[in-house]
């Protein structure tokens, strides 16, 4: 957990602090790979969590195997789906077409295509990534929680 949180207030800071102030894309993608990193520890915690607990066998190696055993953990939980979609497309972010759009303006904008659509990624999309990872991460403070972690 202690680890999640660092990653968190390392991507508060780049949201809040350095994106008010440089409004460039190369802050955008550093918050997006903070994120990334964080998600993909958060399922590897509560994997492990729920291995310990029996309700899965083993941990899988790979990452697509792990998104395929949290995606059947957490299939009734909507944020959580929605958090792990967002980390798929994170997990690509690097080979994926990225255009920059108003640097160093109000409106700074990294547009995304993933899977054939274009998101639009500026201060308000950000905002609602973070509104919808802090829920990610609440969830995961109450399943490793139970567990007295």
């Amino acid at each position: 957990m202690e680890e999640i949180m660092q990653e968190k207030i390392s991507a508060d800071h780049l949201l809040y602090v350095s994106l008010k102030y440089t409004k460039t894309c190369d802050v955008i993608m550093n918050l997006l790979i903070r994120w990334r990193k964080m998600i993909d520890t958060c399922i590897v915690q509560i994997l492990k969590n729920a291995k310990k607990h029996g309700a899965i066998k083993e941990v899988s190696e790979n990452a697509i195997g792990r998104i395929n055993e949290i995606k059947q953990l957490l299939k009734k939980d909507k944020n959580a789906l929605k958090t792990i979609d967002f980390f798929m497309m994170l997990r690509k972010l690097e080979s994926l077409d990225i255009e920059r759009i108003g640097e160093f303006r109000k409106n700074v904008t990294l547009r995304v295509t993933f899977r054939g659509e274009d998101i639009n990624i500026n201060l308000e999309k950000l905002k609602e990534y973070a509104e919808m990872l802090e829920q990610f991460i609440d969830m995961t403070k109450d399943r490793l929680k139970g567990d007295g972690e």
